[in-house]
């Protein structure tokens, strides 16, 4: 994200911080977790490419972030869930 406004990331998470309500960290996440639950819906990709596709690189970390927002296991979320997903809950929604 840095890269593409031409700055640094600790520039970047400084500014968030100075200027945001929810930590840098608590939006990247929440957009990370938004997207997936996107890709779980409107695609077949399993849950270990869709946890790549968003940023993570441990699969368990993904799932335990998912089951925390959504409080349902990403292949449980993808077959109960016919339609776009909303923000997770939470004081993390102001991203």
């Amino acid at each position: 994200m840095a890269r593409r406004i031409a700055t640094s990331r600790r520039q970047l998470q400084r500014c968030f911080d100075e200027h945001g309500e929810a930590s840098f960290r608590r939006c990247l996440v929440q957009i990370r977790l938004r997207r997936a639950a996107e890709l779980l819906v409107e695609t077949s990709l399993p849950v270990r490419e869709v946890a790549a596709r968003v940023g993570y690189s441990q699969p368990a970390q993904f799932t335990k972030g998912f089951v925390r927002a959504y409080a349902v296991t990403p292949s449980c979320y993808r077959t109960g869930r016919a339609e776009p997903a909303p923000p997770p809950p939470g004081p993390a929604s102001v991203c």
